[in-house]
């Protein structure tokens, strides 16, 4: 009997290598989406800390000069938060969009893949077929032969 053959093997492993590239793709993504929302954290969680030393600092007398720097350094930190969670959302957004892609490119090897099993089982069974058909004319060949010879 010949040996396997399935027609779209070559679609079916360049799906695959598209599928793995788009994979990699997106855990890059989510990789800077993860360090952006780090580096969020980090912002804010400076931003608090500044807001209760700039807060106790006031309560104790401070230099308007003092009280000044400290007003423009949280303001400029609140933009540079605010532009990260832009940053963040337009991430996400690409984020998504890969997902999606990765989803399709999914799709169409496995529906490739499982065409190609639902061949292979075909494959299988014409084999079987061919086997039982060889071992009946082996075993009528063999009474023949019996009923020549005795």
């Amino acid at each position: 009997m010949k040996k396997f053959f399935f027609s779209l093997d070559t679609v079916l492993n360049y799906k695959e290598q598209v599928l793995d590239g788009l994979k990699a793709e997106h855990a890059r993504i989510l990789a800077k989406v993860r360090e952006c929302e780090r580096t969020i954290e980090t912002m804010e969680e400076e931003h608090r800390r500044c807001t209760i030393e700039f807060r106790n600092s006031r309560m104790s007398g401070m230099k308007i000069c003092d009280i000044h720097t400290y007003e423009n350094y949280l303001e400029a930190l609140g933009i540079k938060i605010k532009k990260k969670y832009e940053e963040l959302a337009k991430l996400q957004e690409k984020e998504e969009a890969k997902r999606n892609e990765v989803v399709e490119a999914k799709k169409e090897t496995s529906s490739i893949d499982k065409l190609k099993e639902k061949k292979y089982k075909e494959y299988e069974k014409e084999v079987q077929k061919e086997e039982e058909q060889f071992i009946e004319e082996f075993v009528a060949t063999k009474r023949a032969m019996a009923r020549i010879v005795g």
